[in-house]
């Protein structure tokens, strides 16, 4: 160990301690409107930002413009004889505010088919990188690569009026959403299935487009795209992606610069990354216990062991939620109404009934609830879709139709520059008078 790193981890370690002591004993003083506590862990419940395309209820769930997950599988246009809502619908609802009809989804379906053209260079971007590349650098540096195409850093190079910000905001923004589906699938392809690519079909819709871009032309895959990208597009302005997004796109910077940083945020394990983490736990749970199907007394020996180890049960809990997400649930109805038995699915199930009552018996987790993460990932898998580390390039897609809405409108809203202020331990020692 180096001098310097020596030192530091000293130093650091007797402060670190030195916090959690001061949060213990003045955690619930008050700084206004929130506490001392909130100022360290996360900023957690401190409404600091407006977000129109959906609202997150600690008891509810989440709410696109009102409507419900159920609400919205329910009444968002779908396909011909397909059973799920479009994409394109809740796209059209979180940037309008009301429920589109048929033919205003079609227009945007149609709209995204003429600008999903992806300029050459992206893909040579692609292709100089090293094969063992995680497929969210890769779909962060895709996205990157496509900002020479930024008509709003053009336009604002030239000089433009305020007013025309969200012009330019929005080309740049339907272009973008456009061409993710192109550049995921050319990902998944040249890394999973030797290069070989598969050229779009302009007849499919955003949802289908993407399965078939991968190689999964299967009327029951299509259906779970197009429910995979509804329900992960938008959980309000809060989450790491989402205000992400929002915070570089407050710098002015154009839709592809401002989503890139959205991605590499929802890359973390703690945020998208999850998705992927949970599909490790329950394949590692599944060859410990030798295969097949264990029994939930197994299931529930295996989480007290994760929990023994200092480990966390990947996928249960949430920042927000206090109750099962309603995206786990839609993803449940999904597997109950089409799919009917698949081992790992069977798992999630029974890890679902034992998980939550030994998480709360520890009595350190606020929510013991499972996330969307616990159940996307064995969907994908029971379709043969098995390459884990690449799903949350998936959720990444969907949350473009989120995050760019939502950036539409600040622009729309003229929004200023985020710039939260911010205090040091010893000032609120000072303040405090702790020692």
């Amino acid at each position: 160990m180096d001098t310097l790193k020596e030192k530091f981890i000293k130093k650091a370690t007797a402060e670190a301690e030195s916090v959690k002591k001061f949060i213990a004993q003045y955690g619930e003083k008050s700084m206004g409107e929130y506490t001392v506590a909130q100022v360290y862990q996360g900023m957690r419940s401190i409404t600091g930002l407006i977000t129109e395309t959906s609202k997150l209820d600690p008891e509810e769930g989440i709410r696109f413009r009102g409507y419900s997950i159920p609400e919205l599988r329910e009444k968002l246009p779908k396909a011909p004889n397909g059973t799920e809502p479009l994409p394109e619908g809740i796209f059209y609802l979180m940037l309008m505010g009301e429920l589109p009809t048929v033919e205003e989804v079609n227009e945007i379906t149609n709209n995204w088919a003429r600008r999903s053209i992806v300029p050459r260079h992206v893909f040579d971007t692609l292709d100089s990188l090293p094969a063992n590349t995680h497929p969210m650098t890769e779909f962060s540096i895709g996205v990157m690569a496509m900002q020479t195409e930024s008509l709003f850093a053009a336009a604002y190079a030239k000089g433009i009026n305020k007013k025309d910000y969200w012009d330019y905001t929005y080309e740049d923004s339907m272009n973008l959403i456009a061409r993710l589906p192109r550049v995921a699938a050319y990902i998944y392809r040249r890394k999973y299935k030797n290069n070989e690519h598969i050229e779009p079909d302009p007849k499919l819709d955003w949802a289908a487009n993407m399965a078939h871009m991968m190689g999964y032309d299967n009327f029951d895959v299509y259906r779970l795209m197009r429910l995979y990208l509804t329900i992960h597009a938008d959980h309000e302005g809060g989450n790491a992606s989402a205000h992400t997004t929002h915070l570089v796109g407050s710098t002015l910077s154009d839709p592809y610069i401002s989503f890139a940083g959205g991605m590499n945020a929802l890359a973390g394990p703690l945020h998208g990354l999850a998705n992927q983490e949970v599909v490790k736990w329950i394949l590692q749970l599944r060859e410990a216990l030798g295969g097949g199907l264990p029994t939930k007394e197994q299931i529930a020996e295996y989480i007290k062991k994760t929990l023994a180890e200092g480990r966390v049960v990947p996928g249960y809990g949430h920042a927000v939620l206090r109750k099962t997400d309603p995206r786990f649930v839609a993803q449940q109805d999904f597997y109950r109404r089409y799919i009917k038995h698949d081992d790992i699915c069977e798992i999630v199930q029974m890890v679902y009934e034992v998980a939550p009552p030994i998480l709360q018996s520890t009595g350190k987790i606020k929510n013991p609830w499972p996330n969307v993460d616990a159940h996307s990932g064995s969907l994908l898998i029971h379709f043969g879709i098995v390459e884990y580390d690449f799903y949350t390039v998936l959720f990444g897609v969907s949350r473009a139709l989120g995050v760019l809405a939502s950036l539409l409108w600040d622009r729309v809203l003229g929004f200023p520059l985020e710039r939260p202020g911010s205090t040091t331990t010893a000032s609120l020692k000072k303040k405090f008078g702790a020692e």
